[in-house]
C-alpha cells in the first residue's frame, strides 16, 4: 500500500508541467549587460512591425526550461489582444497568437 501511494505521488509530480519563472528588472538588466539576452526594445519593435498600429499592453521576461523568453501582449487596431513570445537570446519568434 505504501509503495503504491508513493508511486502514485511520483507519477503526479511528473505530469504537472513546469511553470515559467518571471524575472525581475534587476535580473533582466544583469542578463542584458552580460550579453545573454537582447534588449527588449529590439523585440518590441519586431512585435509592433508585425502588427502595425498596435499598442503595447504588457511585456515580461520569463525563464522556461533554461530558455529566456520575452512575452509581449499587444492590442491591435481591431481590438484583438495578441500574445507574442520571442527567444530573448536570439530574437526568434516562438509564438504569435490571439490571447484568450
Amino acid at each position: 500500500m505504501r509503495h503504491t501511494l508513493l508511486l502514485a505521488l511520483c507519477s503526479l509530480i511528473l505530469v504537472v508541467p513546469a511553470q515559467a519563472r518571471d524575472l525581475d528588472q534587476d535580473e533582466a538588466l544583469r542578463l542584458r549587460q552580460k550579453g545573454v539576452i537582447l534588449p527588449l526594445e529590439q523585440l518590441l519593435q519586431q512585435a509592433l512591425d508585425r502588427h502595425s498600429g498596435s499598442r503595447l499592453l504588457e511585456a515580461e521576461l520569463e525563464e522556461d526550461d533554461d530558455l529566456y523568453v520575452y512575452e509581449v501582449e499587444l492590442l491591435t487596431r481591431d481590438g484583438q489582444v495578441r500574445e507574442l513570445e520571442f527567444d530573448a537570446a536570439s530574437g526568434r519568434l516562438l509564438k504569435d497568437e490571439e490571447d484568450d
